[in-house]
């Protein structure tokens, strides 16, 4: 049930939901929207001109909602932008939101967004986005730091961080606002427009509020026939739009006069965008890796000293200057595990001529002098995790790093495994740190698999929350070693479920995981042909 809204309230928004050949969720997302109640005066349902029947599903349902209409485009627009302006240009409520046909509007999203906007004269208003992995439904918040309590902010040049949210879907904007500063997306075939659209929003100088309720859910299906756009990767034409879209957000705001948000887009750039490439690297073939290689090298070029002026240790400017010291693709492995969350820079730690940290003795020039000096808690450990299935023992390395690690003095390491699809689900213990002849500190613990299984089959992530003696902590992931009977799947008998499967790996990051199966369901599940993937 709503309550009652007030006059200023009620039907004062309008959502425009688009979409193109997805009949099968468009209806969920219109009725997500209507569900918000009387502050909707309308939804407006963009079709870009669809073949699969979305139009005509459209239409019934708006002979049956007076608050729904439908506007239909004669040739598909090749991207979002155009229907969403389509969308904009009919919006006949003070205030508007958009909404992708495979997502949805979680319950109280619009009351809260108008809510804020209306208490704080605020011409954009924020709140929480979270992705939702389907079928698993794990969900993942999008930029939780912006959103943690409520603000408001003057204009955005006083939060930089806004730059990070390039959502356009999370947001409340007020319509005159939009119009009044000609603020659209790109039309036609664009990927990943959001970014010129919300630029060109900051560089406007809105007044934002935040909120920290939940006001959209990004549906993410990964084994869906067409992978959206921020999915499908694979070419590097992807990267490419990706790098543009960079380039014209970073524009708009120069030329608007916002050094300081253009700065932090470049900054963005490397610390998100970046890094989640890099960490694929290694699963492209070697044509994709020469011309992605060539490619980043020249976007990156463009930089200039200013966008070079942060702490050059810090992961994502460390991944630039390595690229721009090499012509050639080079590192990979070791630049997937900077790349990581949490960053892990791994062996070996070379020194230069006079003893400086480098990257390598191929690349001295990438110096690492400001990297010991960094706090523990940024600090890229580097943990080593070796797990044999038939002995269920994990064992753990900690590497040095230049110093820094023996000079905070290593305790203990909480080893916890956390369930990837079920939130709140997790394995803890702590076992100590243990000094070694060659300088790393090791702990060695016995995998429960009985425990794992009991509580839930499926992926386990491994993290670490290693603790030094001043107190101070980081948590860290392990680096998944490969070798001889390492990372091999193996069946083992249980007293409680007959068999436990385990099958240890490294996810695309780099870091240890489990995926473990336990009794007849399961088994029989793996027999039908998984199994083949499991056994040596």
């Amino acid at each position: 049930m709503h309550p009652d809204p007030s006059p200023a309230e009620a039907g004062a928004v309008s959502v425009v939901v688009i979409g193109h050949d997805d009949a099968a969720h468009v209806a969920d997302a219109v009725r997500s929207a209507l569900g918000q109640g009387p502050a909707v005066r309308e939804v407006v349902a963009v079709d870009d001109c669809s073949t699969d029947g979305s139009a005509e599903l459209l239409e019934r349902l708006a002979a049956a909602e007076p608050r729904l209409r439908v506007v239909g485009l004669p040739v598909n627009s090749g991207g979002c932008g155009t229907p969403r302006n389509t969308g904009l240009d009919a919006a006949a409520a003070p205030y508007v939101m958009f909404l992708d046909s495979d997502d949805v509007l979680p319950p109280g999203a619009v009351d809260a967004l108008l809510a804020a906007a209306r208490e704080t004269e605020a011409q954009v208003t924020g709140g929480l986005c979270v992705r939702r992995e389907l079928p698993s439904g794990r969900e993942v918040p999008w930029e939780p730091a912006l959103y943690a309590s409520p603000a408001v902010v003057a204009r955005p040049a006083d939060r930089p961080r806004l730059v990070r949210d390039t959502l356009s879907v999370n947001k409340l904007y007020a319509t005159d606002f939009l119009r009044a500063h000609g603020i659209r997306f790109p039309d036609g075939r664009f990927p990943y427009e959001d970014m010129v659209f919300t630029a060109r929003v900051w560089a406007a100088a809105p007044r934002v509020a935040l909120v920290p309720d939940r006001v959209y859910v990004w549906h993410v299906r990964r084994a869906a026939p067409r992978l959206s756009i921020s999915l499908d990767r694979t070419g590097v034409d992807n990267w490419r739009a990706r790098t543009h879209a960079c380039r014209t957000a970073h524009a708009i705001l120069l030329d608007a006069g916002e050094k300081g948000l253009a700065r932090a887009v470049r900054t963005k750039f490397l610390d998100h965008d970046l890094r989640m490439y890099v960490r694929e690297l290694p699963l492209r073939d070697e044509a994709y890796r020469r011309a992605w290689w060539a490619h980043t090298r020249a976007h990156l070029a463009e930089y200039d000293a200013a966008d070079r002026s942060g702490d050059p240790a810090a992961p994502g400017m460390l991944l630039a200057r390595v690229l721009l010291a090499s012509p050639e693709p080079r590192d990979l492995p070791r630049l997937r595990e900077l790349a990581a969350r949490p960053s892990r820079l791994c062996p070996p730690y070379a020194r230069t001529a006079d003893g400086t940290p480098c990257w390598s003795a191929e690349l001295p020039e990438v110096t690492l002098e400001t990297l010991p000096e960094r706090p523990v808690r940024l600090l890229p450990l580097a943990v080593d995790a070796e797990l044999r299935a038939r002995t269920r023992l994990l064992r753990l390395r900690l590497h040095e790093l230049y110093g820094a690690v023996g000079r905070a003095g290593p305790v203990d390491a909480e080893v916890e495994w956390r369930h990837r699809d079920r939130a709140g689900l997790v394995l803890r213990r702590t076992v100590p740190l243990r000094p070694a002849a060659d300088g790393a500190w090791t702990a060695a613990t016995p995998v429960p698999l009985e425990r794992l299984a009991a509580l839930g089959t499926g992926a386990w992530d491994l993290r670490l929350r290693l603790r030094f003696r001043d107190g101070a902590t980081r948590t860290v992931s392990a680096h998944a070693l490969t070798g001889p009977g390492l990372l091999r799947p193996r069946a083992t008998p249980s007293p409680h479920h007959g068999l436990i499967l385990v099958r240890p790996y490294a996810t695309h990051g780099g870091a240890l995981a489990l995926r473990v199966a336990a009794g007849p369901q399961d088994a029989r599940r793996l027999l039908t042909g998984r199994l083949r993937r499991w056994l040596p």
